[in-house]
């Protein structure tokens, strides 16, 4: 064709690309480099119909996304659809006989895209499959797992392993679309060929993905805080710009013995991660480890235990939004074992002003701040507020 072209699967990522002699505009740039589009770049793609679209599509030029015009030829077999070739045409000169030329030799590229694709979506799936085992089946079933990724070479041994978990909140409530899973899952793809594809695993289920870290530790080898770190850098790059998303948060769960004791650690880094996003205080990377009372209070059935359950009182201060700053005054100056010295440095108040309010508190809540006990279901009701939501006022 005389032009730079650029064949992409149909999840667009690059499977191949010609020589660039010609415009080429960034986003053309970065999927060279990345082997990927990026989601934003996706997401205005297909609202310009490229995943439906059975004829060429001529795509318009966007500033905003460094993005020239291009022509876009979508490869069909049968009723699949197996990806697309790309065509920079920043002049408009690729008429519809060039594009009819082009397409000319579809029938072999299809054959082979069909291939590449079949072959590769099998590997995959065995992967998926087995690492879906290794986090809910059975022992037995999980042993089998482990037994089929090392002789398949999948993984390079087993060992100390850790998981990792990505979770996306959503915005507004609405659940993530595909082009916030396909996010998802290139962050966890980057982030293994960071540490090593075979030195890990991933998975992606609707609203989080999983990363399992396998093999122990090994000199040089990143820790699963970096490696959470890196997953954590890799998807608020990847969900940018992402209406469907908020925000995410990476959890990480205790370290085992082994790839068939993962679940274990999953479960740690789930609750990690859910409790995360319903505390936005703790930050973006959050450990099963450093959660404190929260490790306790996230694996109670809310159905069965509530505030007013832990402490009649407090939920009866927590309906009135006139008492918010009773509760910021109690909840520093629980979280600061009782010691009203350093409360009141902590909030700027002077001390008579803060026992004031302690009083106000014992005389609302019908309770007394000098009963050990009392203290207890106070701390535990406040921070069980906090995780359900019911108590969001300061930070």
């Amino acid at each position: 064709m005389g032009r730079p072209a650029l064949i992409e699967d149909r999840r667009q990522r690059v499977v191949v690309y010609s020589e660039h002699d010609g415009p080429m505009d960034e986003v053309r740039r970065m999927s060279i480099l990345r082997r990927q589009t990026t989601p934003e770049v996706i997401a205005w793609f297909r609202r310009m119909g490229v995943l439906t679209a059975r004829e060429p599509v001529r795509t318009p030029a966007d500033v905003d996304l460094d993005l020239l015009p291009r022509v876009c030829v979508p490869i069909w077999h049968d009723d699949l659809l197996l990806g697309f070739v790309w065509f920079i045409d920043d002049d408009g000169s690729m008429t519809d006989a060039d594009i009819a030329t082009a397409t000319g030799a579809f029938t072999d590229l299809s054959l082979a895209l069909y291939r590449e694709n079949l072959l590769g979506e099998l590997a995959s799936q065995r992967e998926s499959e087995a690492t879906r085992t290794l986090l809910v089946e059975s022992p037995q079933a999980r042993a089998h797992a482990v037994r089929a990724l090392l002789e398949e070479g999948t993984v390079a041994g087993d060992g100390t392993t850790t998981a990792v978990v990505a979770q996306l909140a959503p915005a507004d409530g609405r659940h993530p679309d595909e082009v916030a899973r396909i996010a998802l899952e290139q962050a966890l793809v980057a982030t293994r060929r960071w540490l090593g594809v075979r030195e890990s695993l991933h998975m992606v289920w609707p609203d989080h993905g999983v990363l399992l870290i396998c093999g122990g530790r090994i000199a040089g080898r990143p820790t699963p805080q970096a490696a959470a770190g890196y997953l954590d850098d890799a998807l608020r790059q990847a969900t940018r710009g992402l209406s469907s998303v908020e925000r995410t948060v990476t959890g990480i769960g205790q370290p085992r013995p082994g790839l068939v004791d993962a679940v274990q650690s999953y479960r740690e880094a789930v609750q990690a991660a859910r409790v995360g996003v319903q505390l936005p205080a703790l930050g973006p990377v959050v450990s099963w480890a450093g959660l404190g009372i929260y490790r306790v209070l996230s694996q109670l059935d809310g159905r069965d235990l509530d505030v007013a359950g832990v402490h009649p009182g407090l939920e009866r201060l927590l309906r009135d939004d006139a008492h918010q700053v009773l509760l910021e005054t109690l909840e520093a100056y629980l979280d600061l074992a009782g010691n009203a010295h350093a409360t009141a440095e902590k909030l700027r108040l002077h001390r008579t002003t803060l026992y004031y309010r302690l009083q106000r508190v014992e005389q609302l809540a019908d309770t007394d701040l000098k009963d050990g006990n009392e203290r207890l279901c106070l701390h535990l009701a406040m921070k069980l507020g906090r995780l359900t939501g019911h108590y969001r006022s300061g930070s």
